[in-house]
């Protein structure tokens, strides 16, 4: 995929950094620096795929209980196609921090892919990059316990999907063919609620799929869906994706305890360090050496990678869900209320650079490529909510 592209969950390299050639704005907001917005149905916390000329994203409207894939162009911001994928499937209850649509779709410049929450039961959707349904196929049977967010993961011929849940049949990760939907490899999960999308990284000399939470860290195969690696730990719900600084993974969770750690990513399952920091939802950064996380209550925080030292602790302000998105060395995050900061990735201290008012909620993580930063985000006419994908843009 180019630079230039954020083709699936956070970002080119799963890791939460923006390309090299990323050249966002600093200065933007609710009337300054938008190339485009435009309005979507209903509520979604999944962020925009950008892939080419065309931005895909995924809603949910609670009131006629559609949920659609749509296509936009790029650079106009013009609807392509709507396509629905599932109707009257919220049957469930959720966490009314979670919505119908929290999954990100990822592309792989054929297909577009997408997981949802239906009934209850969790399925893939593959279409083409006009809207055309190419397959679908059922993950397993899926009971609801706070929602269901884990977004698909692109690796060689197969899209990677899971979906943990404490239903009687357990979760389950899955490998599936990209052209075809077929299953090509299952692997059987605890039967644990639990949030974390599978992510694909270079750790220890070789590439692996990790997934943390249900009281494991676990290292797979992406290919073939095998056991590299498993220890016990992480808690048993987590949200956060896993990074990597190449030596360590780092996980984090929120229940029934907080922490963050570093365990060994060479298979002896060793847990380097670990902390008691509560980084729950917002995913983690990892820049020369150092970690760096948002904690859900508005603190940032820097630790050494190797040794969890901690460097500094700063207050941005607000409560975060949105992961953050490293570019360069600046990192942008945005709260809840819609205030978007901008600050140096900096071991020295926290320096704000920025801070930007984008909505009046935020759910959504920024996906940003190129110059642009895409982003959903919501505005109330007093209790009438509504969402807009909004491309900001010098």
């Amino acid at each position: 995929m180019p630079a230039a592209d954020w083709p699936w969950w956070r970002g080119p390299e799963r890791n939460g950094v923006a390309g090299a050639d990323a050249e966002p704005p600093q200065e933007f907001g609710l009337k300054a620096g938008i190339r485009w917005s435009v309005d979507l149905p209903g509520r979604g916390h999944g962020s925009a795929c950008v892939v080419g000329g065309r931005v895909f994203i995924a809603t949910a409207d609670e009131e006629t209980q559609i949920q659609a894939m749509h296509g936009f162009d790029r650079a106009s911001g013009k609807l392509l196609w709507t396509t629905p994928i599932h109707e009257q499937g919220h049957t469930q209850k959720i966490n009314k921090k979670a919505s119908w649509a929290s999954v990100t779709p990822a592309c792989d410049g054929e297909r577009v892919y997408i997981n949802f929450l239906t009934g209850d039961a969790v399925f893939t959707t593959a279409l083409d990059l006009d809207g055309k349904r190419v397959w679908q196929t059922k993950i397993t049977d899926y009971v609801e316990h706070q929602g269901y967010g884990s977004s698909p993961a692109i690796h060689g011929d197969l899209v990677i999907v899971s979906a943990d849940n404490k239903g009687p049949s357990g979760g389950a990760v899955c490998g599936l063919d990209r052209k075809t939907g077929e299953v090509v490899w299952r692997h059987a999960r605890p039967t644990l609620p639990n949030y974390p999308s599978p992510v694909i990284l270079e750790a220890a000399g070789r590439t692996q799929l990790f997934l943390t939470g249900a009281d494991k860290v676990t290292s797979l195969d992406p290919l073939t869906g095998k056991v590299n690696w498993e220890i016990d730990g992480a808690t048993t719900e987590c949200v956060t994706s896993t990074p990597t600084d190449g030596v360590r993974i780092f996980c984090s969770g929120g229940y029934p305890k907080n922490h963050v750690a570093a365990i060994a990513a060479d298979g002896s399952g060793k847990v380097e360090w670990e902390t008691k920091d509560r980084v729950y939802v917002p995913s983690m950064l990892v820049k020369d050496g150092h970690l760096y996380a948002t904690l859900d209550g508005g603190i940032e925080l820097c630790l050494e990678s190797a040794t969890g030292k901690e460097k500094w602790k700063g207050r941005l302000g607000g409560t975060f869900s949105a992961s953050p998105v490293l570019v360069g060395d600046r990192i942008h995050a945005v709260n809840e209320s819609g205030d978007y900061f901008i600050f140096k990735a900096d071991p020295a201290g926290l320096e704000i650079l920025a801070q930007n008012k984008v909505g009046d909620e935020v759910y959504a993580s920024p996906s940003i490529c190129g110059k642009e930063i895409y982003l959903r985000v919501a505005f109330y006419e007093g209790e009438k909510r509504n969402e807009k994908l909004v491309c900001f843009a010098e």
